[in-house]
């Protein structure tokens, strides 16, 4: 098992569960290797030992630049790098290894969709327009390239992930705290969350179900709308939720990112994984926030 972006919120809490079901992964890192179970790459620089791979049966890509912030113009082509470049690299990599890995669960993100108000999303929706959908489109193709070498891709397309170590709470969390929360923009929009231990399973089941290929919504299966949202994150920490953050006050901001991942509308169902037998832990918002945040 071979994982990239084990730095981050899903991959810190993905290793611990592999562990636990007796799986030793080996980590791809852009630093100094600590032991045997870590291989040096620099995707930015296109180097990647496909020797060092050997015996890698599986891969989870979950490399990329956070999101979060302003996008700049040099901010903008960092997340095109560390996703489309990185995910090349390794693709590349498995495909002159002796024996390709069986699978590969590749990380997107339902920006995919584009911005498309109350529409409900499901796996065979067409893509959207704007730099998030372009960056997805981009980043999945690149991994589908592995299918070439017979391994079988899955896609995880996945929603506004929540975590008790960051992910979509963690800006919101120190205002809603303070009594300082409130909708963004109209809270008409259409969140589609997911809690992070449904992440992981969700990554794991892709790992070991044959029959998944292709992309698959990582997403909670009851989204809401961000007005619906925050009213049930200031329920959750028993506080008021009445100072609305208007949409231009956001786009001033944070220019872009607003209006793609704030303000912008995905109502996306997990039609591939619920037809695939697989039981969300925090299907409903309330319990799933009451969980994070006590």
């Amino acid at each position: 098992m071979l994982i990239s972006g084990a730095s981050g919120l899903i991959g810190r809490a993905l290793v611990p569960a592999l562990r636990a079901r007796g799986i030793e992964p080996r980590l791809l890192v852009r630093r100094a290797p600590s032991g045997p179970h870590e291989i040096p790459w620099d995707p930015a620089q296109g180097r990647l030992d496909a020797s060092a791979l050997a015996g890698g049966d599986a891969i989870v890509n979950l490399a990329g630049r956070s999101l979060a912030g302003r996008w700049t113009a040099q901010v903008k082509s960092a997340m095109v790098d560390s996703r489309v470049r990185a995910t090349r690299l390794l693709v590349e990599a498995a495909g002159a290894m002796p024996a390709p890995p069986s699978v590969l669960v590749s990380a997107s993100a339902i920006g995919f969709y584009g911005d498309r108000g109350d529409e409900v999303l499901t796996e065979v929706s067409s893509p959207g327009t704007g730099f998030l959908a372009d960056l997805a489109r981009a980043w999945e193709g690149e991994a589908r390239r592995a299918a070439e070498f017979g391994v079988r891709v899955v896609l995880a397309r996945f929603g506004l992930v929540m975590g008790r170590g960051g992910g979509a709470l963690g800006p919101l969390l120190p205002l809603f705290r303070c009594g300082l929360g409130g909708p963004l923009g109209g809270g008409r929009q259409w969140w589609s969350w997911i809690h992070l231990d449904d992440v992981v399973a969700a990554i794991i089941t892709a790992l070991e179900a044959p029959a998944l290929t292709g992309p698959i919504n990582v997403a909670g299966p009851a989204p809401v709308t961000n007005r619906e949202f925050t009213r049930a994150l200031a329920a959750s920490l028993r506080r008021p939720a009445i100072l609305p953050a208007p949409a231009f006050a956001l786009r001033l901001v944070l220019g872009e990112m607003a209006d793609e991942m704030i303000l912008g509308s995905q109502r996306v169902i997990p039609a591939r994984l619920q037809a695939a037998g697989f039981t969300f832990r925090w299907p409903e918002l309330g319990p799933a926030l009451q969980n994070l945040v006590s």
